[in-house]
């Protein structure tokens, strides 16, 4: 019997970014990503939710321990980018443009090389109370 179960896991993280292409002119990238183009930067609030699905373990009847993937979530995520300028202040988005697509993405890559392959991994990004992105779809 297949008694699959998703465990989520909500943690949180501020952080400023700035959406450019340094291939585009100032006025296409103030055309394309607007106020979010701000030369000095701006920031958000992020919260991320980590959803962990499996069977669970006959033993402890855990799909995962909670405190776990809290404790990976905490050393992939927020050590990494909680009250940093991700543009400026991280290799994941030395090269790479920090939308909330682009970050989700990293995040899930980031938590998918700790997480076991056999759990399926979904990672959902709120950058506003109303914009939030998710990953994989």
């Amino acid at each position: 019997m297949d008694n699959r179960v998703a465990v989520f896991r909500k943690e949180h993280f501020n952080a400023a970014h700035r959406l450019h292409n340094p291939e585009w002119s100032d006025e296409l990238n103030k055309k394309i990503f607007g106020k979010c183009n701000n030369p000095n930067y701006h920031g958000h609030n992020y919260e991320v939710i980590v959803k962990v699905t499996g069977v669970p373990d006959e033993k402890t009847g855990y799909v995962m321990d909670m405190k776990t993937l809290s404790d990976i979530i905490r050393e992939e995520v927020h050590t990494r980018f909680d009250h940093k300028n991700l543009n400026l202040d991280t290799k994941e988005f030395e090269n790479l443009n920090p939308t909330a697509e682009n970050i989700v993405i990293t995040i899930y890559n980031l938590l998918r090389k700790r997480i076991d392959n056999l759990l399926d991994l979904h990672v959902r990004l709120y950058e506003t109370e109303r914009n939030f992105v998710e990953y994989p779809v």
